[in-house]
């Protein structure tokens, strides 16, 4: 049983809640569940998280990682260098995955280390000055300066 959501009534009356609309219907999408490679996610700040995701067998050549707005695609493809080995057993993954994190608005990757199989990749909200709150200076009657002439808008005298 598939359970779907409808979000076109909220279209109509909500204006610039474009973006958040999208996550709740991609959020909302059946997708396969495949829990390869295990990841982890961890905040570090206010501001600050980590993705660290076991990747063993993997070198930093064939994984990447790509940073769109508000998307963070992790893949890895394995080169074939085992030729003519002859494995007995073969328990360490190693086949392709891609795996897709949305991001909210302002959060970037600010980098990316492989270590001992761990791929961490570090993420920042980076909010831009001219949104982050500001502080009003509240004038007192006395402090308060004369309007401008210049700020005046005169319309033509009737006769």
């Amino acid at each position: 049983m598939r359970t779907t959501l409808d979000f076109s009534p909220l279209f109509r009356t909500g204006i610039g809640f474009d973006r958040l609309f999208q996550v709740l219907d991609t959020a909302s999408r059946v997708q396969p569940i495949d829990n390869w490679p295990p990841y982890d996610i961890v905040r570090d700040g206010e501001d600050r998280y980590r993705i660290v995701m076991a990747v063993a067998g993997f070198t930093d050549d064939e994984l990447t990682v790509t940073d769109s707005p508000n998307l963070l695609v992790v893949a890895g493809a394995k080169k074939e260098s085992s030729q003519g080995v002859d494995y007995l057993h073969r328990g360490i993954a190693g086949r392709e995955f891609e795996r897709r994190f949305e991001l909210a608005d302002h959060v970037k990757v600010a980098g990316a280390s492989l270590t001992q199989g761990l791929l961490t990749i570090t993420l920042e909200r980076q909010i831009p000055e001219a949104l982050k709150p500001r502080r009003v200076a509240i004038r007192s009657e006395e402090t308060r300066e004369p309007i401008e002439a210049s700020r005046h808008i005169e319309a033509p005298k009737a006769a």
